[in-house]
């Protein structure tokens, strides 16, 4: 049983001006998430939204200023109705809409209404007012009346429920904070659906909504009571595979080949199943066992299933089962799972350089420049019988002045894993030669995949950049400067708690970063209004 962790540090949250209200685009899976808490996991929700551009290692953090193109508008009302179709099918109409109508041939406006007003407060994460409802109700009296059809009268009206913009886009509002004169805050309603999308990746439930609603959310202890029962929640686990799957970039599975000449064994349903194997590890030991985030880098327990273990060439039982590579096995923590090692090589071949940026991107919020136009690839990329390893070849790097700033930050890193393939495999040489794995990350010299993964668990920027990344994830941004003061303070707490990943999440979902808002013009009106300035 997991035991919630008290995050009560000595020194007190420091005074923090918090984030920006954002009206920011939901993604597929938040869709897909929502409509299967309403509906159920027996509704198809084939949703796909366009991509976004990547900030600051999150496509979270882009989702304020993405938009919805009408073509975007017209994939997205296709899928609302195929949802409100099925919605309504014989096969479910009984159990998804908890009212009877008098007659199957025509309008029914109590039961619409009760339809309506129930799945509407969960699509727009509010309450819908008496004339919203009045007013979705007289439209599926219309469409019922011309289709002779009361549940074609209801699909016409959830299909646009489906595609409405407070549906699409969460919209963030605030009020005046009556425990802090002159500050902000997000209103109930809009910090239960900052709750839920973090945590849950989803919008709120009913309870969220209903503690909202009451008031209670926002009363002493209110968002104290429903942060811990989230944290309990077994949607947690939904919300954290999102967060993990966006830190670690793993949306770059979608468009990931290997040459299948050089890799026969990495397939699509390999690249499906890496994927999968590293958020089973990353939940297991967050989650699960509650564990010290920066061993994910050193353990040697994971997941197998039969199709990666013909990659790792270890024996495959059915199905998924957790799997412990042996103590004298090259292979221990993230670093060495195929996830990482074939994200981050090229169709045919490893590569020193993407290993070593993802590296400090990922996992240490570093970023590395992009090289200098005019750089000639073609000593690490064309065969050369001079250069039989990749240790070899990059060398050439480091006698090109323009490029060995960056490069004495990445290649020592990568070299260090070239005993792992473009896909991931283990080898002992390369062309014949036998592979030099000896690596260095920020002065601790080292040897293999098992020497980076122990220096990269005791740098002090690994559990930072969680932070982070939580952080921003959690608030929809990258920080601003202005909160570096209470970035410190999550991260001494992160530490106080023994680098747990439930606590930091609980630490950043009780601040006062979290739910106070900065102050724009509009904002400021606004308190002017209330008095409160």
């Amino acid at each position: 049983m997991t035991v919630l962790i008290g995050c009560s540090p000595s020194d007190p949250e420091p005074e923090t001006p918090g984030t920006e209200a954002l009206t920011k685009l939901i993604t597929a899976d938040q869709y897909k998430n929502t409509l299967s808490y309403i509906f159920g996991p027996g509704i198809d929700v084939p949703a796909q939204f366009a991509p976004v551009t990547r900030t600051e290692g999150l496509l979270s953090n882009s989702l304020a200023t993405a938009g919805v193109s009408s073509g975007q508008v017209q994939t997205v009302q296709a899928v609302a109705s195929n949802v409100a179709s099925q919605v309504v099918d014989v096969r479910y109409r009984n159990h998804l809409i908890p009212c009877r109508p008098e007659s199957l041939n025509g309008p029914n406006d109590a039961c619409a209404a009760q339809f309506l007003s129930d799945v509407g407060r969960l699509l727009f994460r509010r309450a819908l007012t008496e004339e919203e409802v009045g007013v979705f109700t007289e439209q599926a009296r219309f469409a019922a009346e011309e289709l002779e059809d009361f549940y074609a009268g209801i699909e016409v009206v959830l299909e646009a429920l489906l595609v409405h913009p407070e549906t699409l886009f969460v919209i963030e509002t605030v009020e005046p904070d009556p425990a802090s004169p002159g500050q902000l805050r997000l209103d109930a309603y809009s910090m239960a659906s900052r709750l839920s999308f973090f945590l849950w990746n989803a919008g709120p439930d009913t309870e969220l909504l209903a503690a909202a609603e009451s008031g209670d959310l926002l009363a002493p202890g209110g968002i104290e009571r429903a942060v811990d029962r989230m944290l309990q929640s077994e949607r947690l686990v939904e919300g954290m595979r999102a967060f993990f799957d966006d830190m670690l970039v793993f949306d770059e599975f979608a468009t990931l080949t290997k040459d299948p000449n050089i890799y026969p064994q990495f397939t699509s349903v390999t690249a499906r199943e890496a994927r999968e194997q590293t958020l089973r590890t990353i939940i297991d030991h967050t989650l699960v066992k509650d564990q010290d985030y920066r061993d994910l880098f050193t353990t040697r327990s994971t997941f197998m299933s039969p199709n990666l273990a013909t990659v790792y060439g270890v024996p495959a039982e059915p199905g998924w089962t957790p799997y412990t590579f042996e103590e004298d096995s090259p292979r221990a923590g993230l670093l060495t799972q195929v996830s990482f090692l074939a994200l981050t090589s090229h169709p045919g071949r490893s590569s020193v350089t993407e290993r070593g940026m993802a590296l400090r991107e990922q996992f240490l919020c570093q970023t590395v420049p992009e090289p200098p136009p005019g750089v000639d690839f073609s000593v690490v990329t064309m065969p050369d019988a001079h250069y039989p390893t990749q240790r070899q070849r990059v060398a050439a790097h480091l006698e090109t002045p323009s490029c060995a700033g960056c490069h004495r930050i990445t290649d020592p890193i990568g070299l260090s894993l070239e005993q792992f393939d473009g896909a991931g495999a283990f080898r002992l040489t390369e062309n014949g030669a036998i592979i030099d794995v000896s690596g260095g990350l920020d002065g601790f010299e080292f040897e293999g995949a098992i020497g980076l993964g122990a220096a990269l668990r005791e740098n002090p920027e690994l559990p930072r950049c969680l932070v982070q990344r939580v952080y921003s994830y959690a608030t929809g941004a990258p920080p601003a400067i202005e909160s570096r003061p209470v970035l410190e303070y999550f991260n001494q707490t992160f530490a106080d708690n023994g680098y747990q990943l439930r606590g930091l999440l609980r630490t950043i979902a009780l601040s006062n970063s979290f739910s106070r808002i900065q102050k724009n013009p509009v904002e400021e009106n606004l308190l002017a209004a209330s008095g409160s300035r």
